[in-house]
């Protein structure tokens, strides 16, 4: 929740004093106090008395409201909650507005605008009748977008006027929220990893802290322990029980590797090439987090997600998912050419399981993804071409000799034909790591079973 209690930064001095406060007099007011200065002269004129108490106070009445809406308004605090904070592309979120009348004294009508980008829908706004001195009102509205990003809410501005009608003053609250509209997700089919150790879970594998009988660095006997994990030749150095340390678990590690590249995609909005390759990152970063791997996304520029960390990887946690899906919202096209900054990230070796989403690529690249197969454990690629996406074609023969390149490397590789969900091809994508493992082809150690 945000609070907007206090005034817009330059509201406070010039743009709140008594001229702000009077121009804020509606026609009736101003109809009102014009009025009453002409009754006031011709009572002076005529030495009419009445006349002159009449004119007095049709002229006050305006200059009374407009005192006590200036300072009501300054005693009326606003916030704004946004459920959920983080949502996907398509769906909808929703906002709570709320006031509360901090003053003793009752309010009169107030109209609530909040603004809102026009990708979220119209500007909502709301009429409140009179709140009671302490008291508060809550209202909501529905946002919803199509396109991914970072979509500022606020400020609120509320209007307040009086019983009479005679005056209208607005107020804009400073306080501003962020939605955050994140890709579409679609729910993948579990593929087991080849080579995992049973027990364990999807992604965890063991793997001994020691690397053999005579590196061992044992720990004191501890009320439990087996007594078979004796070491007796440590127990004898240091004269006292020890024990050879358990086999740790060790996450299994996955790289998402997004093409970013402005040359590699043709056309724009949520059904283009690039909305889909960036939905479907982020739905094997779901997945394979889900399945306690631990995982970064990469780009083509070489920024990695988590940049920190156990060399770079993040585990299945809320908030290392929500950081790589904040970066999906406002990924944009790198103007970048190539691959090769990518490739230098993962030339470190030992990456695990690589899932990548590419674009269109000429034979220099194709050739320079090939050979990133050989820093990666298995490896699965994805590529669009744009083009059949503009013209809803079929996949071109360029492309057939690029998947041919990469199944040559090791690579499990697919096309990606426009509107194909990916959870059809990412079960493709098993049957083919098991035909392919199965015959002994392309060099595969492990990979998808």
């Amino acid at each position: 929740m945000s609070s907007a209690g206090g005034p817009a930064g330059a509201e406070g001095k010039d743009t709140s004093g008594l001229r702000a406060a009077l121009g804020g007099l509606t026609t009736r007011g101003r109809s009102f106090f014009a009025a009453g200065v002409a009754a006031a002269l011709c009572a002076y004129v005529l030495g009419q008395g009445d006349l002159l108490r009449v004119g007095l106070l049709l002229a006050v009445l305006p200059l009374v409201c407009v005192a006590v809406l200036y300072r009501t308004r300054y005693q009326v605090a606003g916030s704004r909650r946004l459920s959920p904070l983080r949502v996907p592309a398509g769906s909808e979120a929703r906002v709570h507005l709320r006031m509360d009348n901090v003053s003793r004294l009752p309010t009169g009508l107030l109209m609530l605008q909040d603004h809102v980008p026009y990708v979220l829908g119209p500007r909502p706004r709301f009429v409140l009748d009179r709140v009671e001195a302490g008291g508060r009102r809550e209202v909501s509205y529905r946002v919803r977008s199509d396109l991914r990003g970072r979509y500022p809410l606020g400020p609120l501005q509320l209007r307040l006027s009086d019983p009479f009608g005679m005056c209208e003053l607005t107020r804009s609250f400073s306080a501003y929220d962020t939605l955050t509209v994140i890709p579409r997700t679609e729910a993948l089919p579990a593929v087991r990893l080849a080579g995992e150790a049973s027990g364990y879970g999807d992604g965890r594998q063991r793997s001994l802290a020691l690397a053999g009988d005579d590196d061992i660095i044992p720990r004191n006997y501890r009320y439990g322990d087996d007594l078979r994990r004796v070491h007796w030749r440590s127990t004898a150095r240091y004269g006292e029980l020890m024990v050879r340390r358990e086999e740790q678990p060790q996450r299994a590690r996955c790289t998402v590797l997004l093409d970013t590249r402005r040359i590699a995609y043709q056309g724009a909005g949520p059904d283009s090439a690039f909305e889909w390759a960036v939905s479907g990152a982020a739905s094997a970063l779901v997945h394979m987090l889900e399945r306690g791997f631990a995982v970064r996304l990469l780009t083509d520029t070489g920024s990695s997600v988590p940049s920190e960390g156990a060399d770079g990887f993040a585990g299945s946690t809320q908030e290392s998912a929500g950081l790589m899906m904040d970066t999906l919202a406002v990924v944009d096209h790198s103007d970048g050419a190539g691959l090769s900054r990518s490739y230098d990230v993962l030339r470190g070796g030992n990456e695990g399981l690589l899932v990548a989403f590419f674009g269109d690529l000429d034979e220099e690249q194709a050739a320079l993804a090939a050979r990133m197969r050989q820093r990666s454990g298995a490896a699965v690629a994805f590529v669009l071409d744009s083009g059949t996406w503009v013209t809803s074609g079929a996949v071109a023969g360029a492309v057939d000799d690029r998947l041919r390149l990469l199944r040559e490397a090791g690579w499990t590789a697919l096309s990606v034909s426009p509107g194909t969900p990916l959870s059809d091809l990412w079960q493709q994508a098993g049957r083919q790591r098991s035909e392919s493992s199965g015959s002994g082809t392309n060099g595969f150690s492990g990979g998808w079973s």
